[in-house]
């Protein structure tokens, strides 16, 4: 079971800090991943600064309907690139 996200907060860029649940927490640098009709909109720097964090589902989405799978951020923590 992937830990839930607990905290986000835009650092600079596409970079975003994140902290799990289980402690795990980094960096991660997201400009590699705005590609297609939902992630392009994120390129806009400001909108892209709008994320919060799904009450439900425990990662990182956008007003915009954009989100990320929780085991895909959990991962690229895990793994700095």
């Amino acid at each position: 079971m992937i830990p839930k996200l607990v905290e986000a907060r835009y650092t600079h860029d596409y970079t975003v800090y994140l902290r799990f649940s289980d402690g795990t927490e980094g960096d991660v640098d997201l400009s590699r991943e705005l590609h297609g009709d939902v992630f392009e909109p994120l390129r806009d720097i400001v909108l892209f600064r709008e994320f919060s964090i799904h009450p439900e589902f425990h990662t990182l989405c956008w007003s915009n309907g954009a989100d990320f799978a929780p085991e895909f951020l959990y991962e690229k923590v895990q793994i700095p690139a």
